[in-house]
């Protein structure tokens, strides 16, 4: 069987069974099977298959029909022209986030803000592409899950920022010394916990630690907005990704602590409420 024959096969396939872009998964996986690039694939769509390498790309097609999410199969997500490593211990990094990260970095050239803290780093994308794209900055990355740790380290070695960044095991600020910062960012879990069986498969085969926000979804905006402006430094940022629909709670919640000004929020490339800003003032 052909390259092209064993795509267009598996892309029938995937969309019987209403998986999300069967062309397009079907054809990045086959890229992934081959080690190869797009252009490779168009050029040579006639060429015959091995025996290993039809099983190996029609098991992996199963393992999509199941839920698995394409990025943990070939441990791969691009993020603001970035390559991360991803696997089921970390939330797969999103576009909408590139959102939060270009406001921050903006934010920080203005300020010129060098000391960042990320929340609930993950792979480490937020904290990577800041230290990325903010030259001389200082990030400090936490996370509750040690394996998650593990990865955002590979991945800051991997796109050679390993020494700007300090990574910290911690349930939030729990273990981080009192130090006070020119911005911190996060993308914590939002999600309402009863939702989350609701959700797509793929997105139930990310861990719920990186997903479930309680019952009502706010749990660590409660805790982070309530702790943040003890770690800020005075006109200090706090920037945070929302889901869609929780622009008005996370705007209360941060109005009812009376440390924060000129809170404002922006839209996603869908025009979803998705990121909030807010600083540390009179």
């Amino acid at each position: 069987m052909t390259i092209k024959e064993l795509i267009d096969k598996a892309a029938v396939e995937l969309k019987t069974k209403k998986i999300d872009s069967p062309k397009l998964k079907s054809r990045l996986l086959m890229q992934f099977i081959l080690d190869k690039p797009r252009q490779y694939i168009v050029v040579n769509d006639n060429k015959e298959l091995t025996k290993e390498q039809k099983e190996k790309y029609l098991y992996n097609i199963q393992q999509l029909i199941k839920g698995i999410p394409l990025q943990h199969i070939t441990h791969s997500q691009e993020f603001m022209k970035m390559d991360f490593y991803v696997d089921k211990n970390v939330l797969i990094p999103r576009p909408d986030t590139e959102i939060l990260v270009e406001e921050v970095i903006k934010i920080a050239k203005k300020i010129q803000a060098k000391n960042i803290l990320d929340l609930c780093t993950g792979s480490g994308a937020i904290a990577i592409s800041l230290a990325k794209y903010i030259e001389n900055s200082k990030i400090t990355a936490i996370d509750i899950s040690s394996k998650a740790i593990e990865i955002a380290k590979q991945n800051a070695k991997k796109n050679e920022v390993e020494n700007q960044i300090e990574f910290l095991k911690s349930d939030l600020f729990e273990k981080l010394p009192k130090e006070k910062f020119d911005i911190i960012v996060s993308n914590p879990p939002y999600i309402k916990k009863d939702i989350i069986k609701t959700l797509d498969k793929e997105v139930q085969n990310e861990p719920e630690i990186a997903l479930n926000g309680g019952i009502d979804g706010l749990d660590f905006y409660r805790k982070i907005i309530k702790q943040a402006y003890e770690f800020l430094k005075y006109k200090g940022y706090l920037c945070l990704e929302i889901g869609y629909d929780q622009k008005k709670e996370v705007i209360d919640l941060i109005e009812q602590e009376n440390n924060y000004i000129n809170t404002y929020c922006k839209k996603d490339l869908y025009g979803n409420d998705r990121v909030i800003i807010t600083k540390v003032g009179d």
